[in-house]
């Protein structure tokens, strides 16, 4: 649809311009605002599933309270695009997750309305309780507003969240959980089991509303009413309300598709002071079938046909990493019956799906709950098995304690498998897996390998299947090097031990990883004499080859995707110092800073170790 075509989505440029109004006017921008992100993700791919789940909840929030004073804080992310549009950046969202454009995920430098910054999962409840309490400190008068769901309810730090919040009475916050039965997979747990238990409860959810009504109405039936509840709670459920056990007061289930209705809970819920949630049901990829039919497809679809549906297949030139991790896998659980997988809600993602359909017994996926997942894993390897635990880089970071406590400490045999190492692209900063190398290369026990393709990657995953020690195994979002791995004997690569790729007399240059691909073109383009080295393994570095490297070369460059503080050059570097060597070294990788959103291959040219970059760096040196 064209500008002219809307009726409503031009005329709101920020959420003043909502509440000007009808109920009528809100449904009907709500269908236009669908149409919009519909047609904008077809174009610029994004998360479009869970933010059109959210619409009408989004709408209901900015129409009731009175935002930005008012803080509304979002978990995760995904389900934003409409809080986007409606503050304010309605026309920037055509640049959503691009180079330079605005990122994909709330930022509080790009927006006043952006209360808190959301790329990981869990994070809402602690952080909208924080800016709760320190309003409340400050005796200002505003309402705080967090939004959970897509799964993230299974984060421990939500937990911890609605613990710390429930012991705090008169704190306003309240906890809006859209409850749409996905997370990007399908949920699994105890918690979805509950919550589904709740929702089929009509009595007493029937009564609860009643009940609540009378209480927004006369506060002297306050006590009345939690005592009423408490005692249906008990004969109905047969057990008492997870929510309100935690001292939160329990309203739902809402309708999250139902503006009016949303709209009326909303209003009447703000004059009620303490912790509250509202549980509210939506369906994830709401008013667009596709989206409807098949959530987990549609959760991140790429580019597609907004009319017909129709998704733009990608022909990858080589298989992806992903893929190989899934495929050696099983193949590697069908050779050891002790061998099982472990993933934090990421099963497709991983292709860690694949060992799941043909063995449910021997995979396992645990929810949002990284730190979990390592422990676990742990435990699995105390009483004989050989756990995989793959968990994407960045949000490996979640669960550092567990690794160096549950598992180095104790030196089990858990394989680590990092998907997603290395500059991501368009998720941006919070998804990055910067900092995996400089984390883990400090933490003793621990083996780090990094397979440059597809072949090494199959046969490190071997070689640690049969290890005695902790593993890590980080490689790239995306496809590898169109090398041969299918159905390949398994081969052993010594730990710690590297490899010459090119022989040369002038440069020497040590890469890890994927790194040295794009070394290895970079070297093509040059008349000048370059040594390539893999070095394989971050962690024990091969520090022969270092040496031998050391005695014969003066100018030294080191590659790697991750940042150069505490990584993999920097080790390098300080081998040769402590062993007498001096040479002239630069070492490539991330500095110290963030980076930002944009296709990768921008990324690594802004960071200066794409081709261009190795390149400059030779004829430096």
């Amino acid at each position: 649809m064209t500008e002219k075509e809307y009726t409503y989505l031009y005329q709101v440029d920020s959420p003043a311009d909502l509440r000007k109004m009808s109920i009528a006017e809100l449904k009907a921008y709500a269908e236009e605002l669908r149409q919009y992100i519909v047609e904008s993700c077809a174009k610029n791919p994004g998360h479009l599933g869970s933010s059109l789940g959210t619409i009408e909840l989004t709408i209901a929030l900015h129409y009731v309270y009175a935002t930005p004073d008012d803080r509304i804080v979002w978990d995760v992310g995904h389900q934003a695009y409409a809080h986007k549009i409606i503050t304010s950046r309605r026309d920037a969202f055509a640049s959503n997750r691009t180079y330079g454009g605005i990122s994909g995920f709330p930022r509080m430098e790009e927006s006043e309305y952006d209360s808190f910054g959301a790329g990981h999962s869990s994070v809402s409840i602690s952080a909208a309780f924080g800016i709760a309490k320190s309003l409340e400190m400050q005796e200002k008068r505003a309402h705080v507003v967090a939004i959970i769901g897509d799964g993230a309810l299974t984060g421990g730090l939500a937990f911890e969240g609605l613990n710390n919040a429930g012991a705090s009475p008169k704190t306003d916050i309240l906890v809006v959980l859209n409850d749409n039965e996905m997370s990007i997979d399908k949920p699994s747990g105890a918690l979805d089991r509950y919550l589904v238990h709740m929702s089929t409860s009509r009595w007493y959810n029937s009564l609860k509303r009643t009940l609540w009504k009378g209480l927004a109405v006369i506060p002297p039936l306050h006590r009345f009413i939690r005592k009423a509840g408490n005692a249906v709670k008990q004969g109905l459920l047969q057990n008492s309300n997870l929510f309100e056990s935690l001292n939160f007061r329990y309203f739902g289930q809402v309708d999250g598709h139902d503006i009016e209705e949303l709209v009326r809970t909303l209003r009447a819920l703000k004059e009620i002071e303490g912790p509250k949630l509202l549980h509210i049901k939506t369906k994830k990829g709401k008013g667009y079938a596709p989206a409807e039919q098949d959530p987990a497809t549609w959760h991140a679809p790429g580019r597609f046909n907004a009319a017909t549906g129709e998704r733009e297949r990608t022909v990858y030139k080589a298989d992806r990493y992903q893929d190989v991790f899934g495929q050696t896998l099983l193949d590697l659980a069908q050779n050891n019956e002790r061998i099982v997988g472990i993933t934090p809600a990421m099963p497709s993602g991983c292709s860690m799906n694949i060992l799941m359909s043909q063995m449910p017994d021997r995979c396992f996926d645990v929810g949002i709950a990284e730190g979990h997942a390592v422990t676990f894993s742990a435990g699995l390897a105390t009483g004989g098995s050989r756990p995989f635990c793959n968990i994407y880089s960045s949000f490996m970071q979640r669960a550092y304690d567990n690794v160096i406590h549950d598992v180095a400490l104790q030196r089990l045999p858990v394989v680590l498998c990092l998907d997603r190492a290395g500059i991501v692209g368009e998720d941006g900063a919070t998804h990055h897996g910067a900092f995996d190398l400089a984390y883990f290369g400090c933490v003793p026990n621990i083996t780090i390998a990094a397979p440059r393709n597809e072949w090494m990657l199959r046969q490190m995953m071997y070689t640690a299947s049969m290890a005695d020690h902790p593993t890590v195994i980080r490689y790239p979002r995306g496809v590898g090097e169109g090398i041969e791995w299918r159905e390949t004997p398994f081969t052993q690569i010594p730990e710690g031990r590297g490899e010459q790729l090119i022989e040369g007399d002038d440069i020497a240059i040590i890469g890890i990883g994927t790194m040295c691909n794009v070394t290895q073109r970079a070297i093509a383009r040059t008349k000048r004499s370059v040594a390539l080295y893999d070095i394989r393994y971050a962690k024990p570095l091969d520090t022969a080859l270092i040496e031998t490297i050391g005695k014969k070369f003066k100018r030294i460059i080191t590659v790697e995707d991750g940042v150069i503080r505490g990584g993999v050059g920097e080790a390098i570097a300080a081998h040769l110092l402590r062993s007498g060597y001096s040479a002239k070294i630069i070492n490539l990788g991330i500095e110290d800073r963030f980076v930002e959103h944009g296709k990768p291959q921008q990324l690594y040219a802004e960071c200066g170790y794409d081709e261009e970059g190795i390149l400059k760096a030779i004829e430096e040196i």
